[in-house]
């Protein structure tokens, strides 16, 4: 029997993040993470890849329409995106003084 491989899904992204879009149509656009599929390695961020998908009429007399959503993007396509310093980059992980981690962009490290 052959199993699956399990992927781990990278955690440089959250949902609620904002990001920036490193390849495809919308290269370079910014926006909001609303879902994260982890078994794909995919996000959906708000207002980026929108798919048109035609609907025919279920009923008679129904109207047809064309409905809009946004397109699942694989997650080495987006990078965090700071909106204050206006830059993407990859984290790094750091302790505070109550022992969580947190997340620091690396650009910024280098500024300093």
């Amino acid at each position: 029997m052959i199993q699956k491989q399990k992927t781990k899904f990278p955690s440089h992204i959250k949902q609620g993040d904002t990001v920036k879009i490193l390849a495809g149509k919308d290269k370079g656009k910014i926006g909001e993470i609303i879902k994260i599929n982890k078994v794909a390695n995919q996000v959906v961020v708000k207002e980026i890849n929108i798919k048109r998908k035609h609907v025919k009429p279920t009923r008679e007399g129904d109207v047809g329409k064309i409905s809009q959503f946004e397109g699942a993007i694989h997650s080495s396509n987006v990078m965090l995106y700071n909106t204050e310093e206006r830059l993407a980059s990859r984290v790094t992980y750091t302790k505070n003084e109550e022992g969580k981690n947190i997340r620091i962009f690396k650009k910024l490290l280098n500024k300093k």
